[in-house]
């Protein structure tokens, strides 16, 4: 089939390569220079399978900035832009995908779109309304930072919401680009496949609350939370898995899917969603007053990075944890070997390794390095697993 992709972060551009291994894709950025970069087989993030596909010889996709051009390529048009939570209006911006149907249907008005973007519920039965078509469904994304094209190959399922021959065909798409022969595929209306996405990444973020609020009652006890965590995990009911301790969930979809979720339950008797949004912010207090508790003069922040091998700096929650560190006065110093310049939101940045373990009395890091080793008495961390 043609396919035309809009939209080339992790879901875009791992979509447009997972495609591009059996149909006919071209793949739409508004950002030039990224699409520049991508059209000399160069990635553009740090995920070890974009880079390798990139590279492959079999794998035919076109990048492009033609509006255009990617809309009258496509059978289907695959929206993948983003959509950041607003705290002031307690809702996605969606923005992005109605200037992208709507300029499309200027274009060719019988243009079925496959949303990929985390949308409220409800989302789709409003904007069908909204541009008087039934060609637009909602398909949602399961991916990892830095994994997002594994886990396309590899998906625990395939969710597409409309139960019609189309929604069978597409199910069959993604399915043809799987490596794997039995994965579970589901056609659902398309307000319960929105929820899907919603409520699964808010059981995640349960999760890593639950693990972070263990972690907090054994630090302020002086118990051994490795010890507890391992001896929760062999019961398969629990399981081993999302309970590595941090400074709090972070990254693309956590914060603000949960965000959304807590809205969505306006009307409806809950307590427990609106738990999962504060406890993160509690977290980020607590291991503020830890870093604070050891009294240093300066503290320095190793890596932005949200976790292990990501390059995403997005809502990472030590962005929150060095806001109040200033607040009390503390100076701070921040390593980051992707970052260019000097400073970083009017904060220092040290990019000699050595001379920042050097000029600072604490090292936080969210997650443990090797590099950090030898001066193991100087960090501050809760990475127990090192994991994640």
């Amino acid at each position: 089939m043609k396919v035309s992709v809009f939209g080339l972060g992790y879901v875009g551009l791992s979509n447009a390569l997972l495609l591009a291994q059996h149909e006919d894709v071209m793949a739409y950025d508004i950002v030039e220079e990224k699409v520049k970069k991508l059209s000399s087989r160069k990635s553009t993030l740090d995920d070890k399978k974009i880079i390798e596909f990139l590279l492959r010889k079999d794998i035919q996709v076109d990048f492009t900035s033609d509006f255009e051009k990617a809309v009258r390529h496509g059978d289907y048009l695959i929206i993948a832009t983003p959509t950041d939570y607003n705290d002031k209006t307690n809702h996605f911006d969606t923005s992005t995908i109605e200037n992208v149907i709507e300029r499309a249907l200027e274009i060719r008005k019988d243009s079925v779109f496959l949303i990929k973007s985390t949308i409220p519920v409800g989302y789709v039965m409003s904007i069908k309304e909204k541009f008087s078509t039934q060609n637009i469904i909602f398909s949602p994304e399961f991916l990892r930072e830095g994994h997002a094209l594994d886990d396309n190959l590899h998906p625990s399922r395939i969710v597409i919401g409309e139960k019609s021959e189309r929604g069978k065909e597409l199910a069959a798409m993604f399915k043809r680009a799987s490596l794997e022969s039995n994965t579970p595929v589901l056609l659902m209306g398309e307000m319960e496949a929105e929820s899907v996405k919603l409520f699964s990444n808010t059981y995640l973020a349960l999760r890593v609350s639950y693990f972070n609020e263990l972690d907090t009652y054994s630090e302020m006890n002086g118990l051994n939370t490795k010890d507890i965590i391992e001896g929760m995990g062999f019961d398969p009911r629990v399981g081993n898995y999302y309970n590595n301790p941090s400074f709090g969930y972070g990254g693309y979809c956590l914060p603000k899917d949960t965000k959304q979720l807590k809205a969505e339950f306006n009307g409806v008797p809950q307590q427990m969603m609106t738990a999962i949004v504060s406890a993160n912010e509690i977290r980020k207090n607590h291991i503020t007053d830890m870093i604070l508790s050891k009294k240093p003069k300066k503290v320095g922040i190793y890596r932005l990075t949200m976790k292990a091998n990501s390059d995403n700096f997005r809502y990472s929650a030590i962005h929150d944890i060095i806001r109040m560190l200033e607040a009390s006065g503390t100076e701070v110093v921040i390593y980051e070997p992707r970052l260019n310049g000097e400073t970083y939101h009017n904060i220092r940045v040290n990019r000699d390794f050595q001379r920042f373990t050097d000029e600072v009395d604490v090292i936080v890091a969210n997650r443990m390095d090797n590099v950090l080793r030898p001066m193991k008495e100087k960090v501050y961390t809760r990475d127990l697993f090192e994991k994640d």
